[in-house]
């Protein structure tokens, strides 16, 4: 849609689709989310596979695909957070959990080495292949080759899964196992900066060895590498992902913190200080201060707070839902403000108290108001696809991603089946329970408040599995990536530059899905 100005006059085009600074004003006063609004095709020359997601929320903390996990406990521990660096976005840990516990997450995260087995199942050296083998079925293992350790991780010896039968039931683990002298191993600090290139080029000297175990100068086991992993690892093509890594070849990670108070009411520095010490001593990249109301004096104090004791991390604050409050945080030393009030799928802020704004309204406010302070904001909520992604990053520097992570794999709860389908629990952290866990600070609420006299402002739910954090993401970055092409976009600066908004009626809502057929499944 060429632009074709001539003495003065503007085309239909520039009428019916507008620019961000000319269609949000003319919908001054009216609330509008994402599927209220559609984005005008541009002539494009740039095809999906071409562009690049590349952002950042902070001038020292970048991303290849600009997607965070969200801070609920049903959605990030080590184990998402991992897997969203891999894919070059970040995670945020959440804070219902211990403050030790916390630590010792930010600690999975910055030591995960990828293609590596962190912590891989082991054996003991008295265990009877009848006992393995009882494990194996337990636990429903696909492998039958494992480390065998002492007590005090000490690496003993590899038990091999072609010793791992029936007919040698009786026998000891010891009576079979490889002895630690001709183990296939590495020292952990020879690996390197480049773990999964070193692992390559040792199997491909030792010709016939598929596992490599890594021990440290003591001879502890920390992990192994398998060489179908390596090989799977080195024949993906992800050029345009790359993992979100710190200056030592670590995975980066983010915390929500939850600031605590005296019986006074007053913020207890110490202990906040205390505790962000030592995320930050562990590697931490990102804080995050996540409550439902982040234009508030608390909050500014304790961004004002860590931005002095802690001058170079990169600070997350929200939520807010306007300019003001996007200034507001941005002047206490905010990298990133989140913005969202009552968006996610799982939050009932704006029923219970009758507060917030529409998100893609929010974000046009607040992307303005940051532009001014020379911030980044995330959108924080609302998202149920992957177009609702391209329309926010229109305004935002990245998202935030809640419920369609909650069904992957990684996220955090047990599955449980329900009729033949496999679910996890999913919960806003407004939620009864979610505050009972810890968050209840989150929503201005006492710790040991009693919980069924307060207004939630969350429920609790179930997800369906959906697959890996891996695969959800994979579909999603695939859909962002049309959104740009049909912009005709290389990068998210263009995206934002060449975005045309217009108004969409309900019916115009109903006409944007399938509709009018019998929708069937492949193999079904």
């Amino acid at each position: 849609m060429a632009s074709s100005k001539s003495k003065g006059r503007v085309s239909l085009d520039e009428r019916f689709y507008l620019s961000a600074d000319d269609f949000f004003p003319a919908n001054a006063g009216l609330g509008l989310t994402y599927d209220d609004v559609s984005l005008a095709t541009r002539y494009s020359e740039v095809l999906p596979r071409m562009t690049r997601l590349d952002s950042s929320l902070s001038d020292s903390l970048a991303l290849s695909l600009p997607i965070v996990s969200s801070d609920m406990d049903t959605v990030t521990e080590h184990r998402m957070a991992i897997a969203m660096a891999l894919n070059g976005g970040l995670g945020l840990l959440h804070y219902n959990m211990p403050e030790a516990d916390q630590v010792a997450e930010v600690r999975r995260v910055k030591n995960h080495i990828h293609g590596m087995i962190g912590d891989p199942a082991v054996v003991s050296a008295d265990d009877t292949i009848a006992q393995v083998l009882a494990r194996i079925e337990r636990d429903g293992l696909a492998f039958s080759t494992f480390p065998v350790t002492a007590p005090d991780g000490t690496l003993l010896g590899l038990l091999p899964g072609s010793t791992v039968k029936e007919r040698h039931g009786q026998r000891k683990v010891a009576a079979v196992m490889i002895p630690r002298d001709k183990v296939f191993t590495v020292v952990e600090k020879d690996l390197g900066k480049d773990p999964i290139a070193t692992a390559d080029r040792k199997f491909s000297d030792h010709v016939g060895q598929n596992k490599l175990l890594v021990v440290d100068a003591k001879n502890k086991l920390r992990g192994l590498f398998t060489l179908s992993d390596i090989e799977r690892i080195s024949e993906e093509s992800r050029a345009h992902v790359r993992p979100t890594r710190d200056a030592d070849f670590r995975l980066r990670v983010g915390v929500a913190i939850s600031v605590p108070r005296t019986a006074e009411g007053e913020i207890d520095r110490a202990r906040l200080l205390a505790h962000v010490g030592a995320l930050v001593d562990e590697g931490a990249d990102a804080l995050a201060i996540s409550t439902a109301h982040g234009h508030t004096k608390g909050v500014g104090d304790a961004l004002r707070l860590l931005r002095k004791s802690h001058k170079h991390i990169t600070l997350i604050a929200g939520n807010v839902t306007s300019g003001e409050g996007v200034e507001f945080l941005a002047a206490a030393g905010a990298d990133t403000v989140k913005i969202g009030q009552g968006p996610g799928s799982i939050c009932t802020t704006r029923i219970v108290a009758g507060v917030g704004i529409p998100q893609l309204t929010a974000l046009y406010v607040a992307s303005r108001a940051a532009a001014k302070k020379g911030v980044r904001i995330l959108a924080d909520g609302g998202i149920t696809k992957s177009g609702d992604i391209v329309k926010a990053l229109t305004l935002a520097d990245a998202v935030i991603l809640g419920g369609l992570l909650a069904g992957s794999r990684e996220a955090p709860g047990k599955l449980m089946e329900i009729n033949g389908k496999t679910y996890k629990e999913y919960r806003g952290m407004g939620s009864h329970e979610a505050m009972r866990k810890g968050s209840a600070a989150r929503y201005g609420h006492s710790a040991s408040g009693k919980f069924s006299k307060v207004a939630a402002e969350g429920i609790e739910a179930l997800k369906e599995v959906s697959g890996t954090v891996d695969q959800v993401l994979g579909t999603l970055a695939g859909g962002v990536q049309s959104g740009l092409g049909y912009l005709g976009a290389a990068n998210l600066a263009e995206h934002r530059k060449r975005a045309r908004y217009i108004r969409v009626t309900p019916a115009g809502q109903r006409e944007a899905a399938p509709h009018d057929v019998i929708e069937i499944k492949a193999g079904s």
